[in-house]
């Protein structure tokens, strides 16, 4: 990565801190300038569209907590991650840098490398060197070690060499291998005398497979998804071993809840950052069964009410432990929303009417809109100003604007202090962001899009959305056409000459090197 990308920049704050921390709800406690310092949640939910949530309009299933904390936080019609994809979006998130700057921030086996400096700044770093306890419980998917991980034994680097405290993960997807839970760097309830292996290359010997033994599956692959099989479900690479610490699919959620939930009542009483990934919507869709039926759209839908439930138990433990009123909760998702991704659930069958990308085009892995435009809001009791922003905002953006709401100096070029769009006192956002969806990137500066010329399919068969391929640019204005049908590059080549000039300023001309998209 150009280290240009990497320094952090520091800032003078050029008026003292009573003056701007009285302006977004902080409370000075006496003369001295002591601020009380909320605790913050970041939620972030996997594969969760647009329009899956119900105050975006979903009437097939409902998330009423979801929405309750939207209503009566600040809601963003124009919030993005900067990736169609979960690695790089999370890359992005956490250390405020374009995931493109980093060519390794693509989707991930569940044996690749860290990917991210330990050296680097990043938000519990930040955070950390402000005081904070930092914990993340949920998914991890930013890589483990060196390339080279022995899971019998203490697995590092990791998110404690991020500037997290404390870690309880799973190192990738719940589709991928290794399935089991990390602790701090520790597999959690691991037998020595039964040890680990993982490998994504070949099988070992003897361990059945979804490809060769579909009489040993409770859900059936439809495609990548046919190596190992871990509680009928097959996965993608190989495991062997570690039968005492694999986890419990449908219990999933419930297990990260509780983990939730006993992290909040051990620190409420210093500021904490806790980073709550969640895995639902993704694959394999295994809702618990008291959420199944819940929505008319299959497991995907239920598991999307199983996710909203969390949230509401979320709440509850806050409201319980008396520190709702201090606490900041980000909601967002990593990517837009897809449906049949590997496993036959009939997710793509009950869909019906549905729509999961809301009035965007695309969806995961897609350059047009719903690729990367996703739920976005912020929560405070009493502290933000409850509303609906048009200001485009970004993921990216968390890192600055986290740093000004604690007193931080700490900023990365990529990531702007938003701090008072979040907190709803202005409606000024990012102008412009580049978007990146499997290697390939396009630019949005205000309501226009210009996607470049890309070779490969246009629409992938499996995964059944438009990657946003052409051979000829693409502009589009989304003010007036919301699911990009005119191509607007041939009639205003003008406004495509002054777009591409504007994004080849911060991409370069790096962004005609492409990697083929890989479903697996």
């Amino acid at each position: 990565m150009n280290k240009n990308y990497q320094t952090i920049m520091f800032l003078k704050l050029k008026f003292p801190l009573v003056v701007l921390f009285s302006s977004i709800g902080f409370i000075c406690c006496n003369k001295k300038d002591v601020f009380t310092k909320p605790n913050i949640i970041i939620v972030y939910l996997d594969d969760l569209g647009y329009g899956d949530v119900s105050y975006n309009g979903a009437k097939k299933l409902q998330t009423p907590n979801i929405d309750a904390m939207a209503m009566e936080g600040m809601r963003f019609n124009n919030g993005y991650s900067t990736s169609a994809t979960c690695t790089p979006s999370r890359y992005a998130l956490l250390t405020g840098v374009y995931p493109w700057r980093e060519k390794r921030a693509k989707i991930l086996a569940g044996t690749a490398p860290l990917i991210i400096g330990t050296e680097q700044m990043t938000i519990p770093r930040m955070l950390k060197q402000q005081g904070y306890q930092t914990a993340i419980i949920g998914k991890w998917h930013l890589g483990l070690g060196n390339g080279n991980v022995n899971w019998n034994e203490l697995v590092t680097p990791g998110p404690n060499q991020l500037g997290f405290d404390y870690s309880y993960i799973l190192a990738a997807t719940q589709d991928r291998v290794p399935t089991v839970y990390i602790e701090d760097g520790n597999v959690v309830g691991l037998d020595p005398s039964d040890p680990i292996q993982v490998s994504y290359k070949k099988n070992f010997e003897g361990e059945p497979t979804g490809l060769k033994n579909p009489e040993l599956l409770t859900m059936k692959w439809h495609h990548g998804h046919n190596n190992s099989i871990v509680n009928g479900i097959p996965r993608i690479g190989f495991m062997k071993g570690g039968d005492t610490a694999k986890w419990s699919d449908i219990d999933m959620a419930d297990h990260f809840l509780k983990g939730v939930q006993k992290y909040i009542k051990e620190h409420k009483d210093q500021p904490f950052f806790l980073y709550y990934p969640m895995q639902q919507p993704h694959v394999p869709r295994t809702p618990h069964p008291r959420f199944e039926g819940l929505s008319e759209l299959g497991p995907r839908g239920d598991a999307i009410v199983e996710a909203d439930w969390c949230l509401g138990e979320l709440k509850k433990t806050l409201e319980a432990e008396g520190i709702l009123e201090n606490t900041l909760i980000i909601f967002s998702s990593d990517n837009g929303p897809v449906l049949n991704d590997g496993y036959y659930d009939d997710s793509d069958v009950k869909n019906a009417d549905h729509k999961p990308w809301g009035p965007f085009r695309g969806g995961k892995y897609s350059l047009f809109d719903a690729g990367t435009h996703v739920p976005f809001f912020t929560y405070w009791k009493g502290k933000i100003k409850t509303g609906v922003s048009d200001a485009m905002v970004s993921q990216l953006d968390l890192l600055s604007s986290l740093a000004q709401l604690v007193g931080s100096d700490v900023r990365t070029e990529d990531s702007q202090p938003l701090l008072d769009l979040l907190m709803g006192n202005s409606d000024q956002g990012r102008d412009e962001l580049v978007i990146e969806a499997t290697s390939r990137t396009a630019y949005k500066k205000g309501d226009w899009v210009m996607i470049p010329p890309y070779k490969g399919p246009t629409f992938n068969d499996f995964v059944k959305i438009e990657l946003g391929n052409d051979t000829d640019f693409q502009l589009y204005n989304l003010a007036e056409d919301i699911d990009q049908k005119r191509n607007l590059a041939e009639s205003q080549p003008e406004k495509l000459q002054e777009m591409l000039t504007a994004f080849e300023s911060i991409r370069g001309d790096g962004y005609k090197k492409t990697e083929k998209l890989e479903l697996k």
